[in-house]
């Protein structure tokens, strides 16, 4: 029998992965976590970056760049609820440095301290999403 877990990735815009995982790698605020089968149950919170997952021992990695959220498992059944998460060929890089742009521009503006976090988040956010891009269009 293959060790695997059930994998669901939810996003804003619905269901983005629903099946079995050999293992998953996912940016934490503490580093990268990887997940296996059978790994502890714990809740593990999600920055903006990449993700990569293996579907089955000795498979292909498929990449997604993730937002922020947490990954939730327990009982060999692991949720990555994030608020956005997107292959990275999918990403518009136009606009992730229209995002970047406007993000900096906030930050020049005199803000409230939830604002400056809020700004500083979509500054890493649209970041990621621009390094991604670059992956595949070198």
């Amino acid at each position: 029998m293959m060790a695997t877990f059930h994998l669901k990735i939810v996003s804003i815009n619905g269901v983005f992965y629903n099946a079995q995982c050999n293992c998953l790698v996912i940016p934490a605020i503490d580093g990268e976590r990887a997940v296996m089968a059978h790994h502890e149950e714990m809740v593990i919170a999600v920055k903006s970056g990449t993700m990569r997952l293996q579907s089955e021992k000795g498979g292909e990695w498929h990449e997604a760049v993730v937002g922020q959220g947490f990954c939730q498992i327990a009982n060999n059944r692991v949720t990555l609820l994030v608020d956005t998460v997107e292959r990275p060929e999918d990403v518009d890089a136009n606009r992730a440095r229209e995002a970047l742009e406007r993000a900096q521009e906030r930050l020049r503006q005199q803000q409230s301290i939830k604002e400056y976090y809020m700004t500083q988040s979509a500054m890493a956010r649209a970041l990621v999403r621009l390094k991604e891009t670059e992956k595949f269009t070198h």
